[in-house]
């Protein structure tokens, strides 16, 4: 009975032992997972820039290499012998890897990295190595092998890849718990940069896309988390209805492209008529835009909306020692140089050795044939007495080796042929080793100056492979687009203003304008207060609307004149304001804060216009003067909260507009930035002038072509533009340009006839070329001929030519070559005297809008001015 009972527990113990719980089996399966998925799929090692299927990809055709095209079908069947997945997932890699177009020569249809179209079936597409891949990718001697997955075959740990290949093609990957993305960087670029990494210099890598557009790498913060990289379409105008994409962003397609057009057309943000997709091997989407549009302020609405601005987050994490590491790019390519230096240099004592061997043994082979050692073996009967046999007839020959004779050594001397002792000529063995022995002094000299070995390397593979890998994107920084001011105004609004409703379904009432869904809108009432809200189907904002207009941000040019009287003092103030930042939805009073307050005059002033009215009071009392005139360009412009000057204390009956007003702003300072071609008025780049609303710019390209614009900062700029500035109408333009169809040079002078008409002032020949252009009044040149014989010209453009039409062809000047024209300092020109008339600076509109809580707080003897 006890032995039953003892046997029972025994089998309770065995069975307690042998229970896990499941929850520590998810914990050890999830890690596992994660970590196979981390390193054996998702994430490419630093070593040589492979995930273990790209690897798996690279050593099969290598294997399968003989230098002719190899079925991609072929060739993932016979990768499947190194990687535990499905044909699918390594042709699909396979592909990927060979649109990069660095490794793999492709043939047949591989898909179209433009279009987004896929490849064909594997059967119907081939592939073998490039001859950068073999030059690059492998040596046999300096891998490291392991098992593969069943044990049949050996692959590589890592490929001893000599060249920066992880930077160049970029990676992206989603493990467990974290993700890669690390953008592809140009050839060229990263060996230059190599080379400075060994050269102890600083150096800079950025991204660049074979789809190639713009991209603004400000905020690349050297690929690390946290980076953000803007990428454009490059976009240009055709004419005045048709813009050209030519150049797509990084990670979009045309198909992707066109979609998101097509979806911001539909919601109103753009308006285009239709796309044409004309894309094959380059790409060229039309994109027709309706009359009456600007093409400009579309541009701009592009790369609001839609796809043709893209932001992409890198983020460089990598396998390191086995682990994953996230690191810069810099860091990055400070690793893959130093780790080519190793590998080079572990090639060279390869080599070295191989060298020593081979001279160790060719002079083993001299002396054995020369001293005629081989007849000394003839008596011997046994193995081991030819082995010592040649080993005593070596002795006094042998004190030049490098090392000592091994029985090796001796083995492979009695396997010499007769043949080949018999047609031994020892001169040849002399120089044959003398050969050998420069090898190995060059293999000595490499190894000590492994650093300059390198630099040679690297300038080599981008002598043999670098051309046709020139960047293919533009660097730019990028302005900020401001999505209010470009998009397009597909609503109308509407205001109800004694109900005090504004919206964009009131269309029985009163007509505002156009506005878009994005828009904000500022309302001004009767009782002096204001209030921004945004665009809506119907908002209620307060009775008794006087004004109300879609808002402008930060606009410091729209002026807003009021009388307001104050119901506690019965004093009415006049005052000038400006409104360039508010807090949506918050109302804000424009009088002094007493309750029934009341405004008795308004206007909005988009250029700050400053008009004269007239005060008419109620005849009360003594009064003795009833009317008279107030001109609000007397006024100071300061901020909303400004209380204003005082105009009267008595009553007003009525006031009245007695004359319009002109515009009280200083002429607007508009500079241009050549980094990212656009006007501005932030102080950034090359002042251009100081334009009012009726000045122009005017523009000339290379193409002969001139144009007068009205000031625009949404305006785009042609690449081939050469002069930008302040167009003047009764200055003359002077220019000197070949025509290509009489093949001689001439001289014209002309004024611009028509401001709003582009014209070519050239003629059309396709070898006509403009070579000088002058703006001066009284313009001079040096003209300098191609033929010595010929001496240099002065010309004097305002003797050599009057004044003619833009159309015309010009004087001659001459049939000989000239080689360079250079402009001398102008005639002197006195220029008309223009009468100044004192105007306000926007700057010193801002800087009162700064000080609207002081003047509330300050007595009324202070701040106030008493017109009458």
């Amino acid at each position: 009975m006890e032995e039953e009972n003892e046997n029972i527990e025994q089998d309770k113990n065995q069975n307690t032992d042998t229970i896990t719980k499941v929850s520590g089996m998810y914990k050890e399966w999830f890690l596992d997972y994660a970590s196979y998925v981390i390193l054996e799929r998702a994430v490419p090692a630093i070593d040589d820039g492979f995930k273990p299927v790209q690897r798996r990809i690279m050593q099969s055709m290598k294997d399968l290499d003989d230098g002719r095209y190899n079925k991609v079908a072929n060739l993932v069947g016979h990768t499947m012998q190194y990687h535990p997945h499905g044909d699918a997932s390594i042709a699909d890699a396979m592909v990927q890897l060979g649109q990069k177009e660095l490794l793999i020569d492709m043939q047949g249809n591989w898909g179209n990295i433009l279009t987004g179209d896929r490849a064909a079936a594997s059967r119907y597409i081939e592939a073998r190595l490039s001859k950068f891949a073999i030059s690059v990718v492998f040596n046999p001697k300096t891998t490291e092998w392991q098992a593969s997955y069943d044990g049949r075959r050996k692959e590589p740990v890592d490929l001893p890849v000599k060249f920066p290949l992880l930077l160049a093609q970029g990676a992206e990957g989603i493990a467990v718990g974290l993700s890669t993305k690390i953008l592809p960087h140009n050839f060229n670029e990263l060996i230059d940069a190599s080379i400075q990494i060994l050269k102890g210099k600083s150096f800079k890598i950025v991204p660049d896309f074979l789809t190639g557009g713009i991209a603004d790498v400000t905020n690349y913060n050297d690929g690390k988390r946290g980076g953000k990289v803007r990428v454009r379409a490059k976009i240009h105008q055709k004419d005045k209805s048709t813009l050209v994409i030519n150049e797509i962003p990084f990670s979009s397609t045309t198909t992707s492209l066109i979609d998101s057009i097509l979806k911001a057309n539909d919601k109103g943000k753009i308006k285009i008529k239709k796309i044409e997709d004309n894309t094959a091997k380059n790409v060229e989407i039309l994109i027709h835009i309706p009359s009456g549009i600007s093409p400009d302020k579309t541009i701009d609405a592009l790369y609001a909306f839609t796809n043709c601005e893209m932001s992409i987050s890198p983020l460089c994490c990598i396998i390191q020692e086995n682990k994953p590491v996230f690191i810069g790019v810099s860091d990055a390519l400070i690793y893959s140089t130093n780790h080519t230096v190793d590998l080079l240099k572990a090639e060279l004592e390869i080599q070295l050795n191989e060298l020593e061997e081979q001279w160790h043994f060719s002079s083993l082979e001299r002396i054995f044939i020369e001293n005629r050692i081989y007849r000394d073996i003839e008596e011997e009967e046994t193995w081991n007495g030819v082995i010592v046999a040649i080993d005593k007839g070596l002795q006094p020959f042998i004190k030049h080796l490098k090392r000592a004779v091994t029985k090796e050594d001796i083995i492979r001397l009695t396997e010499i042929r007769i043949k080949k002792i018999s047609k031994f000529d020892i001169d040849k063995a002399k120089q044959f080793i003398e050969g050998l022995e420069e090898k190995i002094a060059q293999v000595k000299d490499h190894l000590e100056h492994i650093i300059d070995f390198t630099i040679d390397y690297f300038k080599n593979l981008k002598l043999k492979y670098g051309k046709g890998k020139e960047r293919k994107t533009e660097i730019r920084i990028f302005e900020d687009i401001i999505a209010t001011k470009v998009v397009m105004r597909n609503a109308k609004l509407y205001v109800n203003r004694v109900e005090g409703f504004i919206g964009t379904s009131l269309r029985k009432d009163e007509f505002v304008g156009d506005c878009s869904d994005i828009d904000d809108v500022i309302v001004f009432k009767n009782d002096g207060k204001m209030i921004v809200s945004k665009v809506d189907s119907k908002t209620f904002v307060g009775k008794n609307i006087i004004h109300v207009a879609v808002f402008k941000k930060k606009d410091k040019r729209t002026v807003y004149n009021m009388i307001y009287k104050d119901s506690k003092s019965g004093t009415t103030f006049m005052k000038r304001f400006s409104v360039t930042s508010v807090t949506r939805d918050k109302e804000y009073d424009l009088t002094i804060g007493n309750k029934n307050s009341k405004v008795l005059y308004f206007t909005a002033n988009p250029n700050g216009e400053a008009e004269v009215v007239t005060i008419n009071l109620r005849s009360v009392g003594n009064i003795k003067k009833l009317k008279w005139d107030i001109d609000f360009a007397e006024l100071a412009i300061k901020g909303r909260a400004s209380r204003g000057n005082t105009v009267t204390k008595f009553s007003i009956r009525k006031i009245e507009l007695k004359e319009k007003g002109i515009s009280t702003l200083k002429p607007r300072k508009i500079w241009f930035d050549e980094t990212v071609q656009r006007l501005n008025v932030d102080d950034r780049g090359d002042l251009i002038g100081e334009f009012t609303a009726d000045d122009r710019l005017l523009i000339i390209s290379q193409k002969g072509i001139v144009k007068t614009i009205i000031p625009n900062l949404n305006s785009h700029f042609d690449n081939n533009m050469i002069l930008l500035e302040k167009w003047q109408p009764n200055k003359p333009i002077s220019v000197v340009y070949f025509d290509g169809e009489r093949e001689r040079y001439y001289v014209k002078r002309f004024m611009i006839e028509h401001p709003d008409r582009e014209e070519k002032f050239i003629t059309d020949h396709p070898n006509s070329k403009l070579q000088i252009i002058a703006l001066d009044y009284r313009p001079m040149a040096e003209i300098i001929y191609s033929k010595r014989s010929l001496e240099n010209e002065i010309l004097n453009f305002e003797e050599f030519i009057a004044i003619k039409g833009i159309k015309a062809l010009g004087n001659q000047f001459s049939t000989d070559k000239i080689k360079d024209i250079n402009l001398l300092d102008p005639l002197p020109y006195e220029a008309p005297e223009v009468n100044e008339v004192e105007l306000i600076d926007e700057e010193i509109i801002e800087n009162n809008a700064e000080v609207i809580e002081e003047e509330n707080e300050e007595s009324d003897d202070d701040v106030q001015t008493t017109l009458f």
